[in-house]
Parts: C-alpha cells; sequence; structure tokens
C-alpha cells in the first residue's frame, strides 16, 4: 500500500484552490540547526507564492520559525493559540492576526477550516497528533486537503515506517489515493506548487 504520493507536484486544479498553508511543528527549537532553517524557509516559501500562513500563534520553537519566515517575507500570518497557552508558548504578537481560543480542539479545528493545505515540520507529540489526526480524517473520506510532511534529514522516517507498518498488519487503508507528500527540502515543497 502507497502511503506517500509519487507526484511530482500538486494538481493543477488543487493549485488554483490554495489561498492558505498550515504549518504544524514544535514549540522547541529542537537540536538541529537544519530544522530551524528549514522551518523559516518554508515560511518564507508560503509568503513568496503569495499564499497565507496559518499556524500555531506561538513565538518559539519551529513554530516561531515558520511565522518569522513568513512575515519577513511580506506574508499575511494568522496565529490560533489556546488560553492556557497563550503565556507558555508566548503568543507571536506581531502576526497579522492572533486568535486565543479556548482548547485545543477550537485550536485545531479553526486551523483545518482555514487552510487547503498542511505542511507538517518536526515537532513532539502536539505536532504527532496534529499530523495524524488530519490524515485520520483524510483516510475516512471527510476530506481531501493535501498534507506535505518536511522530512528533514528524515526526522519523520519512523513515523512513515510506523505507517508502512500498520498497513502491512491491515489496520491503515488508503482510499484509492496516498495519504501525504513527503518533501525532503524546501526546493522540494516549492516544486508541489510549480506551474
Amino acid at each position: 500500500m502507497e502511503i506517500v504520493s509519487r507526484q511530482k507536484r500538486l494538481d493543477k486544479e488543487l493549485r488554483e484552490q490554495v489561498t492558505t498553508v498550515c504549518a504544524y511543528g514544535g514549540a522547541a527549537e529542537g537540536t538541529k540547526q537544519l530544522h530551524r532553517s528549514g522551518a523559516y524557509s518554508i515560511g518564507q516559501a508560503v509568503a513568496q507564492m503569495g499564499l497565507n500562513l496559518v499556524y500555531g500563534g506561538g513565538s518559539l520553537g519551529l513554530m516561531g520559525q515558520v511565522s518569522k519566515g513568513a512575515l519577513d517575507a511580506g506574508g499575511h500570518v494568522t496565529g490560533i493559540i489556546p488560553t492556557f497557552l497563550d503565556q507558555r508558548e508566548v503568543s507571536n504578537h506581531a502576526v497579522h492576526e492572533l486568535r486565543v481560543v479556548a482548547d485545543m480542539h477550537e485550536r485545531k479545528q479553526l486551523m483545518f477550516d482555514l487552510s487547503q493545505v498542511f505542511v507538517v515540520l518536526p515537532g513532539g507529540l502536539g505536532t504527532l497528533e496534529e499530523m495524524f489526526e488530519v490524515l485520520t480524517w483524510k483516510q475516512l473520506d471527510q476530506h481531501s486537503k493535501t498534507i506535505i510532511l518536511a522530512n528533514f534529514d528524515g526526522y519523520w522516517d519512523p513515523a512513515l515506517e510506523l505507517m508502512r507498518h500498520m498497513g502491512e498488519e491491515g489496520y491503515l487503508h488508503s482510499q484509492s489515493e496516498e495519504l501525504l507528500f513527503e518533501v525532503k527540502s524546501v526546493e522540494e515543497f516549492v516544486a508541489l506548487f510549480e506551474k
């Protein structure tokens, strides 16, 4: 069973519908500069393509880097953060729109509703949960939005291997289409959107 798309770019019809990219990523810096610079460059690329960025609203970690990249490139950024994380993740008040919501469920739903494409940067449990939630909804035919896995330096290889294992054991069922695109560099991310 194919989990990762082998297409080189998004279909023309899909590209024309995309206005907003949602970035999931860690609130921590992580240990690799490649992850931080990759997040920043993804944010820049989103803005340079004329797309809006939606993300978790924090100013720290990879979340902070992706938003800074988009802002530095002149892009429009919307941050969405629940009240209880407003101080812990240090909300980014430099964004164009900061929405403080009641809880994580409202945060994730609003991020989902506002976006047509999701890019999953390196991160921890929260990022993993966000990724698997949109993948689950896609497998259950609740949406057909594009999910892009930014697998910088093989960070997400163990998750991809787990998904392959789930498929081999009969617990993961793709619905005649692949669940996500894997990119290993910012250049590959941008190439998905090229006309």
